[in-house]
């Protein structure tokens, strides 16, 4: 069984910063991917970035580059998501996904493992 925990969600002004974590029950190179995604309501899940393999590659979603970043830890099987320059917008409620990836790193459908999800509200 394979269990993903996010922390570090909260509430921000705009122009502030926050860092999520996801803790991944297992040596995260089982997975080629780890993806962050977010789901604002009534809105369709949203890639936000993915690291492949460990970090060999990273990605990100047009709305977020230059602003988030994703950085693995491997000794402690934890993938960050420092989000820095927060807007309104980026609220929503975000979750971690481990998976291959098939077809797309956007795709939520390519991932078989998710976390609970960490609330991020950004004030403006």
């Amino acid at each position: 069984q394979v269990q993903l925990m996010e922390s570090g969600g909260g509430s921000v002004q705009a122009g502030g910063s926050l860092r999520l974590s996801c803790l991944v029950s297992r040596d995260f190179y089982s997975f080629p991917y780890i993806a962050w995604f977010r789901q604002a309501p009534g809105r369709e899940r949203e890639a936000v970035g993915a690291i492949y393999r460990g970090g060999r590659n990273t990605y990100y979603g047009d709305s977020v580059k230059g602003r988030f970043t994703i950085s693995p830890d491997n000794a402690k099987n934890t993938v960050y998501l420092q989000m820095n320059s927060l807007k309104p917008e980026d609220t929503a409620m975000y979750y971690c996904a481990a998976g291959s990836g098939a077809f797309g790193w956007v795709l939520p459908s390519a991932y078989n493992y998710w976390g609970q999800g960490t609330q991020v509200t950004v004030s403006s």
